[in-house]
């Protein structure tokens, strides 16, 4: 059986992992005064609260992050979440999301596949001197996989971007049509949340730092969480990002005690599926 210390110090190599990719990201990123995917924000990347604006038409953004959570009891979730959206109008995009978790059980840690979400993401207008930038999506998550819980569910949001410069506001709200059946391990359609985040450009507008607090309930049952987090996004290349988060209650008693996250997403288009004459 591992013992406390041996459990802190691991806890503690992790946290000198992710600060050395951290690292090693931020020192390896260039000027990039006319790339824009590091300003995307996706749901979930890295933090939950996401922008206004969808993937480029006619583009693809291939997304592979990882996901760590620790609960109060000492319960941990890994989890991956592979994602394929695609620019399918100018101010539209659709997409897939695959998770696959690994959860801590007393007799080990059981993976499964936990949902499959189909979504689609509209943009109503750009921002403008009266309006800010004001986005709807919807997702559709199915129970397939040993940790999908049960239930298909429907999730409506509203999005909304105000900019300042190189500062952005951003505010998001979600409600989930559905009973309440056990949700999934990971990217669980939860019953509603809302919540706000502020991003700013630095480094020569390659790196973006953001913070966020929302307040969300898994299930009309569940006690209310209201949970913090910090991210920052990193453009590697003109094509590739590298994001990063970490999250915590900031309510006693709900959310996590501990949640990580880091991945890639990466940008490009196939020409035969591109308008002729058409170019990136």
């Amino acid at each position: 059986m591992t013992s406390e210390g041996e459990c802190l110090v691991i806890g503690w190599n992790r946290r000198w992992i992710v600060m050395a990719v951290i690292g090693t990201a931020v020192a390896q990123a260039s000027p990039a005064g006319a790339q824009i995917d590091y300003r995307n924000l996706d749901d979930d990347r890295p933090t939950l609260i996401e922008d206004a604006y969808p993937a480029e038409r006619y583009a693809f953004e291939f997304q592979v992050p990882w996901r760590f959570s620790r609960d109060r009891s000492g319960g941990t979730l890994h989890a991956f979440v592979p994602e394929l959206a695609y620019g399918i109008f100018r101010n539209m995009h659709v997409g897939l999301k695959m998770p696959i978790a690994g959860t801590s059980t007393g007799s080990g840690r059981e993976w499964g596949g936990a949902g499959l979400r189909a979504f689609a993401f509209y943009n109503f207008n750009t921002e403008s001197r009266s309006l800010p930038a004001l986005a709807l999506r919807s997702d559709v998550t199915f129970p397939v996989g040993s940790l999908a819980g049960e239930g298909t569910r429907v999730t409506i949001k509203g999005i909304a971007t105000r900019s300042w410069g190189r500062t952005r506001v951003h505010l998001n709200g979600a409600y989930t049509l559905g009973s309440d059946r056990p949700l999934g391990a990971a990217e669980a359609a939860n019953k509603w949340w809302y919540g706000g985040a502020v991003d700013r450009t630095l480094f020569r507008q390659s790196v973006l730092l953001l913070g966020e607090v929302y307040a969300l309930r898994a299930l009309t049952v569940e006690p209310v969480q209201v949970n913090a987090s910090v991210g920052l996004r990193v453009q590697m290349t003109p094509y590739l990002v590298f994001d990063a988060g970490i999250a915590r209650r900031l309510k006693a008693g709900a959310g996590p005690d501990l949640e990580l996250t880091a991945g890639f997403s990466r940008a490009f288009a196939i020409s035969a599926l591109m308008p002729s004459g058409r170019t990136r």
